[in-house]
């Protein structure tokens, strides 16, 4: 393994045009997103079906629960970056974030209600150290090759829905079925966390000094760079100048630092503020009455106004900086516009693992019969099977440049391939030997990641084409905003035919796999266009933190989601399933609408980013 002061082994060859220190870094995400989207598909069914063995939840009680651990997934990577950049480096907080995720798999793999509840924080706790920093890892590993970087991210971005469509589709099957249980699903996506952790941390040495600690990086003379750090395949990494010269004041970047106390400040309240609510959320599940209105309690009174509060002084705090020029400032206010529309369609977007969860589960006809198992066995057997073949070529092509120098990492990804197998094998073996086979309620939610497979590389041409009306960043995401509403459309009329009140119903699978394609449709103009529109606007010195507004939107998005999914039995008893998916629809198309109508005034406050 490479140390502070060693290079990264000469290694030839690529992947795909790619470096294969990419897809160490692809491996290892896809198997973090098969521990989280394996787990977050089962967690609404486990508690409504079976909780701890006593009564199962109320539906309003784990859409509660779901509200509050996805929220706060999106909120601590903002301070799992800061921890990162300041102090242990990307690759130490990968590797303890991992660490900190496999322990909360297992966990609440032992399905028991205190083990389950610390199982939910550590996963949040190592989530805020493993997301951001991975990717960070990504941008480095091309900082002296930027034209490589689209590819490189979007083959990243690959391996991420890889590894969501392998955990809903494993952990669904496994964690639903009558033979298995639940236990196997959680354990599942411990078990693929862990080969994530291992994997990574016997490989890294391909990474050259990339994502080393601040500490470890530090090859100054007299406090001036005059260091180079060797990047994997001879690159050149984070050094201005060849070592041996001299630096002048000319060769080092020219960075405002405001009145230096942003990073402190941040720093310090962000990690008492992320504490306090880790302790209180942990202590309120664990302590407070077993009936989970103690949740409801929660997510309906204490966190709106922590959230409103939170969130004033969080923009009032970045926009008062002093040192923020006027069309900095202007740049900075149409960040925050993003980030205010996009919370709307994360808000509807993430109804997936809550509201949507619940009508596959209770309303939507899973039960096949002779002729519709057949075309089910087929079309699942090609879904499963054929991205597995690409990801098992893909292995193979990095066994061929790598095995040499990370023998054990590679045997622990073959070994992992292994148990996909075996696991796909004996799926489809008691899917083809069941006489008619139930669909899991999570089997669904495997179409968004494949609807993004299919239609990312076409919304990448689509954006590259000069049209004219499609450059603005505010006319995508309307248009995601319009596309995501259209969905909850289609769901709605799906509806139609269930009573007001009803407890359970069987409409076809259909209304939810075409809501899902519009889900996904508007997700590839969202996304993606997001995080870029960030980069391109924020000032140099506040990039960090205007990525953080991204998260805390996020945050915001994925909490309300679960609070207004908590209401969806009061909303049907008066309006129907129908009146409540029409909220959704009704809500992200308006939003769209709006944001259309302001679209003239963001280009102003924008100062030409397109």
């Amino acid at each position: 393994m490479a140390t502070t002061n060693t290079a990264a082994p000469n290694i030839q060859g690529n992947i795909f045009g790619q470096k294969p220190a990419l897809f160490v870094l692809f491996f290892t995400e896809m198997w973090e997103r098969f521990s989280y989207y394996g787990m977050r598909v089962l967690l609404v069914v486990f508690l409504v079906k079976v909780a701890f063995g006593d009564s199962p939840w109320d539906r309003a009680d784990a859409l509660a629960l779901y509200g509050i651990y996805t929220g706060f997934v999106y909120f601590t990577p903002m301070i799992g970056g800061i921890i990162a950049d300041k102090y242990i480096g990307y690759r130490k907080a990968v590797l303890a974030g991992a660490l900190i995720m496999t322990l909360g798999h297992a966990s609440m793999a032992l399905e028991i209600d205190w083990a389950f509840y610390l199982g939910l924080l550590l996963l949040i706790i190592g989530n805020g150290l493993f997301k951001p920093n991975i990717s960070s890892i990504v941008g480095q590993l091309y900082d002296k090759e930027p034209e490589l970087k689209d590819g490189a991210y979007t083959i990243f971005y690959m391996g991420i829905n890889a590894g969501a469509f392998l955990g809903i589709m494993l952990c669904s099957y496994y964690g639903e079925s009558a033979d298995w249980g639940y236990s196997y699903g959680f354990g599942l996506a411990g078990i693929f966390m862990l080969i994530g952790l291992v994997q990574f941390f016997f490989a890294q040495g391909i990474f050259g000094r990339i994502g080393l600690a601040p500490s470890e990086l530090q090859a100054y003379d007299d406090g001036v760079a005059n260091a180079a750090a060797v990047e994997p395949d001879g690159a050149i990494l984070d050094a201005h100048l060849a070592k041996g010269t001299k630096a002048s004041s000319a060769d080092l970047p020219e960075v405002s630092t405001g009145d230096g106390q942003e990073g402190p400040r941040a720093i310090r309240w962000g990690i008492i503020g992320t504490v306090i609510a880790a302790v209180v959320y942990f202590l309120i599940v664990t302590f407070m009455d077993a009936q989970p209105n103690a949740l409801q309690t929660f997510s309906r009174q204490f966190m709106p106004p922590i959230i409103i509060g939170a969130v004033i002084a969080f923009v009032g705090w970045i926009v008062s900086d002093k040192s923020l020029l006027k069309i900095e400032r202007d740049r900075v206010w149409s960040i925050i516009v993003f980030s205010f529309f996009i919370v709307f369609f994360w808000w509807a977007f993430e109804q997936a693992g809550g509201s949507m969860t619940i009508f596959a589960l209770d309303y939507t006809d899973r039960t096949l019969d002779a002729g519709s198992a057949s075309t089910f066995r087929i079309a699942n057997t090609l879904l499963t099977v054929v991205p597995v073949m690409v990801l098992t070529y893909v292995l193979l092509k990095l066994f061929s440049i790598t095995f040499k120098h990370y023998s054990v990492a590679n045997l622990v990804l073959a070994l992992a391939f292994v148990i996909v197998w075996v696991l796909i094998g004996i799926m489809l073996y008691e899917q083809f030997t069941t006489t008619e086979p139930e669909v899991p309620a999570g089997w669904f939610q495997i179409f968004n990641s494949l609807f993004i497979i299919c239609f990312a590389p076409a919304f990448a041409k689509l954006w590259e084409k000069k049209i004219s009306w499609l450059k603005a960043g505010p006319v995508k995401f309307a248009m995601g905003l319009i596309l995501l509403g259209i969905g909850f459309a289609i769901l709605a009329l799906g509806a139609m035919s269930i009573p007001d009140g009803a407890k359970t119903a069987s409409v076809s699978m259909f209304w939810l796999i075409a809501a899902y394609l519009f889900h996904t449709l508007g997700e590839l103009c969202i996304s993606p266009v997001g995080l870029s529109y960030v980069s391109k606007l924020a000032p140099v010195r506040l990039i960090g933190l205007m990525f953080g507004v991204f998260f805390v939107a996020n945050f915001i998005a994925n909490f309300a989601a679960g609070l207004t999914g908590s209401y969806i039995e009061p909303i049907a008893e008066q309006v129907g399933l129908s009146g409540f998916f029409l909220i959704f629809a009704a809500v992200p198309i308006t939003a769209g609408l709006v944001f259309i109508s302001i679209s003239g005034w963001m280009k102003k406050m924008m100062h030409g980013i397109e």
